[in-house]
């Protein structure tokens, strides 16, 4: 159940974990032609390329309806049901099934058999999302300028920890979750608005946990049934990093998340660099009561895949994992982690853009919101944005307004940019940046 609360591209523990492209619905696989050229010293022409089918919930209009509170734009609705995770020779569906197969080994050594849940319904409940996993109403994770909502109270899942309730409910004992997740944020090559996490939910067999009846919350913490369980996590996640990465040196730190107590992160030394690689914990016992399920105890993880998949495959930016390029895909094949080799050395194009974020009325009132600027940005050019900088930000000393400078790096990974080309999109950012409560400078 993890959402990580802090780091997205670390794939943490998170309903806000914060992140981890074309923009076209698809991505073209191409096949080679195997027509007979008996009579003809041509060579054979290809097949069209053949995109692989989209989930059944790749409905752009259900997450555009015209709902006051529905922040979702046409960019982010397009990604929705591609089911990268689960396209067996893509990277991240590569990463999910070695570790699905982890814990299918499991079984043989503790009895425990880990249900699979890897196509659910990417919009859900606040009451999901957020209030089943203790995350407080003024938590800023809440706020539109973080999460897309559809309504008042349905969003595209920030973290799919947004499950763990009804899995719990259901009377799931054990279960791997898997998804695409959706959060505004800023922008670089780790950072996307749409990435995937693995959540992994595990409850102790009853009869092992008949001592913790009646504890409160310190007694609980220092009792054998708290370290059995944390043992048990902690066994299996390491199992999992070596099953991943081969024998590594990892280390654990106390961290903290809502829904879990105790909590941990977890390093593994990795490039000769300690490295975070997913969040976890004892599940909390209010969790637990909000699920049904009190008369039980266990713990959670998760983890985002786009993180580890950067890692191993070496991929240096977050956009290629939803690239058409063929050039990308046919790297990979299912089963196998191979070194991702570059094929792209275009130029980026860089374009300033600065104004005030409030005027002489409001000195005192700047209602600027960073992620609303980003996600305008993106909205407007789309993945042939890499990367946004703030590179000067003050106040005038006489009227008190706020200024902002930023820096966008223009860059396409299959083919030049024209300066032409870029004017007219960051002239659609100049007027849309008006759409903020903003003026130009």
């Amino acid at each position: 159940m993890m959402i990580q609360l802090a780091s997205r591209a670390a794939g943490h523990f998170s309903p806000l974990l914060s992140s981890r492209v074309p923009q076209q619905l698809r991505c073209n696989h191409l096949r080679r032609c195997s027509a007979a050229a008996t009579f003809s010293t041509h060579k054979p022409t290809p097949a069209a390329p053949q995109a692989p089918p989209l989930g059944k919930y790749a409905v752009p209009s259900r997450y555009l309806q015209p709902h006051p509170s529905n922040n979702i734009t046409p960019h982010i609705a397009s990604l929705v049901g591609r089911d990268l995770h689960l396209r067996p020779s893509h990277p991240i569906g590569i990463i999910r099934s070695k570790i699905q197969e982890y814990f299918a080994s499991l079984s043989t050594d503790n009895n425990t058999t880990y249900t699979i849940f890897d196509a659910e319904d990417p919009i859900v409940t606040a009451q999901q999302c957020f209030d089943d996993l203790l995350i407080p109403p003024d938590h800023p994770g809440r706020a539109p300028s973080d999460t897309y909502y559809v309504t008042d109270t349905s969003l595209l899942r920030t973290h799919t920890s947004a499950h763990q309730s009804q899995h719990l409910r259901s009377g799931v004992d054990a279960f791997l979750c898997c998804g695409d997740v959706y959060r505004r944020d800023e922008i670089d090559a780790t950072h996307y608005p749409a990435f995937h996490q693995m959540e992994g939910v595990k409850l102790m067999g009853p009869e092992s946990m008949i001592g913790a009846d009646g504890l409160n919350d310190e007694q609980w913490l220092h009792s054998p049934e708290c370290q059995l369980i944390e043992a048990d996590l902690k066994a299996t996640l390491e199992g999992l990093m070596d099953h991943l990465f081969g024998p590594t040196e990892k280390r654990w730190n106390d961290d903290f998340f809502p829904f879990t107590q105790p909590s941990y992160e977890l390093e593994i030394y990795h490039n000769d660099e300690w490295m975070e690689v997913l969040g976890c914990g004892v599940i909390h016992e209010q969790v637990l009561h909000l699920s049904n399920r009190s008369d039980r105890r266990g713990w959670a993880f998760g983890l985002g895949l786009e993180r580890l998949a950067m890692i191993l495959f070496k991929i240096p930016d977050i956009r290629l994992f939803w690239t058409e390029d063929e050039r990308f895909h046919r790297q990979f094949t299912e089963g196998q982690i191979v070194e991702f080799q570059s094929y792209s050395k275009f130029p980026p194009v860089f374009k300033d853009i600065a104004f005030w974020t409030n005027d002489e009325r409001t000195t005192n009132q700047d209602d600027f919101v960073e992620n609303d600027f980003f996600d305008l940005v993106r909205s407007t050019a789309g993945d042939l944005v890499e990367k946004i900088e703030l590179i000067d930000s003050f106040t005038h000393p006489k009227t008190g307004r706020s200024s902002r400078c930023y820096r966008i790096s223009y860059r396409s990974m299959d083919r030049n940019l024209t300066n032409e080309e870029i004017d007219g999109l960051q002239f659609k950012v100049r007027d849309e940046t008006a759409t903020l409560g903003c003026e130009l400078r």
